[in-house]
């Protein structure tokens, strides 16, 4: 199958130059927004010219969001116009107002559902809701993109979906990654054949047994990584060798509790800056856990890739009865330059939270206990480890408690 458009297959070179054009625009147009008033005002937009400069801004975090948008409803002054002037206005819990158009392909979802298979001849049951948060028309945005048309079926009604699947003849579903299987065995039990052959999913784990179960039953399904805030963040395409960072967004993969970008590899926190003109979010920290991989992707899109959602970055434990937090960690990294990573673990000993703090330093202070209870405000016992030793699964704080 073609790619979508040409800059799927830029050598990394035109997508850099591509980014330097960009970056300065998107940044000015951010700083004429209210919102963005206190993080970027003193910013030098024209020095913003690629990733290292990008990674030297603030970063935007949900929890500043909220709060942003109860100081200026609805959007926090971070869209470029008023509520009125968007088509939609959707709420995701927090809450959290988001801002939608109906402008051909506004979330970018059409890239995913071209590299899935689907197009022009194609219906597409839509299974995300329609209600208030934005999951089912992104979607039938994508859809509408390709070429195909649309069942709007929300979630739910089961017999109901299986019938409608059954009576139009539905060939590519839309939704969570387990609705489909639902679906499925309603049809099966009430002696439909549906001709479904492709599913593009969301929302949830694609596990390996699930993917399976899809292929033995002739359905190809691939994922992608969208929000209500982004659109679409990254996907698989065919070959299914991680996700295709999408042309419409910069992904940085950062460490947990700091805007620090980490090592290709290393699991960090998922940070995107959005290049939407009407709602530019500038290093957005979408609180999700992922990885690079190295190199292209065999289908021949070049853009780069990453191994996909692999958990939550905001690790925040109550130990002791007080909040241990990943900012509080990485501040104990920083304000110690022989301390390389560190690790916080919550077990428990008899009926008392125990705080075990792993350090991987060449070094053996014996001030460590004293600098960590001033970082974490708790004391904790100290293990220093071999450089490297520590997982590289992206927690900064582990929680090995069990109450059972």
């Amino acid at each position: 199958m073609s790619h979508w458009d040409e800059l799927e297959t830029r050598s990394a070179e035109a997508r850099d130059a591509s980014l330097a054009e960009c970056l300065p625009d998107l940044i000015a147009r951010a700083q004429a927004l209210p919102g963005y008033a206190a993080t970027l005002g003193g910013v030098a937009a024209a020095t913003v010219t690629g990733r290292a400069a990008l990674a030297a801004l603030p970063v935007l975090r949900k929890s500043a969001l909220v709060e942003a948008q109860k100081a200026l409803p609805p959007f926090g002054g971070l869209t470029a116009q008023e509520a009125a002037g968007f088509a939609h206005v959707f709420q995701s819990p927090g809450p959290i107002y988001e801002p939608g158009m109906v402008t051909p392909n506004w979330w970018r979802l059409g890239r995913f559902l071209h590299a899935a298979g689907i197009g022009p001849g194609d219906i597409v049951q839509n299974c995300f809701g329609y209600h208030l948060t934005p999951a089912g028309t992104i979607f039938e945005s994508g859809a509408r993109a390709v070429g195909a048309a649309v069942l709007p079926a929300g979630t739910g009604q089961t017999e109901l979906q299986a019938r409608a699947a059954h009576d139009i003849g539905t060939t590519a579903y839309a939704g969570t990654p387990d609705f489909l299987k639902v679906i499925l065995e309603t049809a099966d039990e009430m002696g439909l054949r549906l001709k479904i052959a492709r599913a593009v999913v969301s929302g949830g784990a694609l596990f390996p047994q699930l993917r399976a179960y899809y292929e033995d039953r002739g359905i190809a399904c691939l994922q992608c990584y969208a929000t209500a805030d982004l659109g679409l963040i990254a996907y698989e395409s065919p070959a299914q060798e991680g996700m295709i960072v999408d042309e419409g967004v910069l992904v940085e993969i950062v460490r947990p509790g700091t805007g620090d970008p980490v090592p290709d590899g290393e699991v960090g926190e998922v940070v995107v800056t959005s290049l939407n003109p009407d709602y530019p979010l500038v290093r957005f920290a979408t609180g999700d856990l992922s990885a690079v991989l190295p190199g292209p992707s065999p289908c021949g899109r070049t853009n780069l890739r990453i191994r996909g959602w692999m958990g939550r970055a905001d690790q925040t434990t109550k130990i002791k009865g007080m909040f241990v937090r990943p900012e509080q960690v990485a501040d104990l990294v920083a304000r110690h330059p022989e301390i390389l990573r560190a690790r916080v673990i919550a077990e428990r000993e008899g009926d008392a939270d125990v705080m075990i703090v792993q350090i991987e330093s060449l070094a053996r202070d014996p001030a460590y206990e004293e600098h960590v209870q001033a970082a974490l405000k708790l004391r904790g016992r100290v293990e220093v480890v071999t450089p490297g030793s520590l997982p590289n699964d992206g927690k900064v704080i582990e929680d090995r408690r069990s109450y059972d």
